[in-house]
């Protein structure tokens, strides 16, 4: 028997023993979906597969791009999110074991929701803060979407009660390394910077096609440096990036204000791509 809230259950009906609900021994990726493709498909297959293989995870035969492609998409559609929408693929440890697992083998869950077509730049105000009450480690570990975000839920929560729009984390060394729900660029003067994944912040694909897109266009000097707090402060522009959202402009950080040129100008080279493909 098992206790649920006070209530007795038989122990054979236990739906709480899944290991990512028991240890977070789950890896995920969330896509978005455009006109019934999977945005930037192979960086997230190689993204999760190089999760998978990270926390020793056994990856299935049929765990091939085309297959994930295929459950991404149909349950997209499903869900009425073929048009545009945004699916999460979940793959966890299967039961069994303690911290020590009795198997490596996993299974999936895979869920969708509807999104807006394209991705545009809010002109709303959008104000962060620091969240120093935890940090990221700088670690391969950190760079890895496991469904560990208890950092990610207090930050939010953090944000919340006081009244801010997002907060920047850091790591170790006191440096800003991402945001709660992506990664973080800044621009000054005509540099344009992010951290690196070696300071501990996540592998965004948006990031990868921010970098791309900001190389190409030969605008800016684009570096994968170390941020610390202080440079926010001195950044003439400063923004969010994940696949879902695009480019998040941030308006304020304490007292500085910002620009967001530079949001919109990689926005529209972000749905030129898009479209073309």
């Amino acid at each position: 028997m098992y206790n649920h809230n006070g209530e007795f259950f038989p122990a054979s009906d236990n739906p709480f023993s899944n290991r990512g609900f028991l240890f977070s021994d789950a890896v995920f990726e969330t896509v978005r979906i455009y006109n019934g493709k999977v945005l930037f498909l192979e960086d997230h297959y190689f993204r999760l597969m190089s999760g998978m293989r990270i926390v020793r995870m056994s990856i299935p035969m049929d765990f091939t791009m085309e297959f994930i492609e295929q459950q991404l998409l149909e349950t997209a559609s499903k869900n009425g999110a073929d048009k545009s929408g945004r699916v999460r693929m979940t793959v966890y440890r299967n039961d069994g074991g303690l911290y020590l697992p009795k198997t490596n083998q996993v299974s999936f869950v895979v869920q969708a929701s509807a999104l807006e077509d394209n991705y545009a730049v809010s002109d709303s105000a959008y104000e962060v803060e620091l969240f120093k009450d935890f940090h990221v480690s700088k670690q391969l570990l950190s760079s890895v979407k496991t469904t560990n975000r208890m950092v990610n839920i207090t930050g939010s929560i953090y944000a919340d009660e006081n009244g801010y729009d997002n907060c920047l984390l850091i790591n170790d060394d006191k440096n800003v390394i991402e945001a709660l729900n992506g990664n973080v660029f800044i621009l000054h003067q005509n540099k344009l910077t992010t951290p690196p994944v070696s300071d501990g912040c996540i592998n965004g694909v948006m990031r990868k096609q921010i970098l791309s897109i900001a190389k190409k266009s030969g605008k800016w000097e684009v570096s994968e440096e170390s941020i610390s707090p202080f440079d926010l402060q001195k950044a003439d522009e400063l923004f969010v990036t994940n696949v879902i959202r695009g480019i998040q402009p941030i308006t304020k950080y304490r007292k500085k204000e910002f620009t967001r040129e530079a949001s919109v100008y990689l926005t529209d080279e972000l749905n030129k791509i898009i479209e073309a493909d």
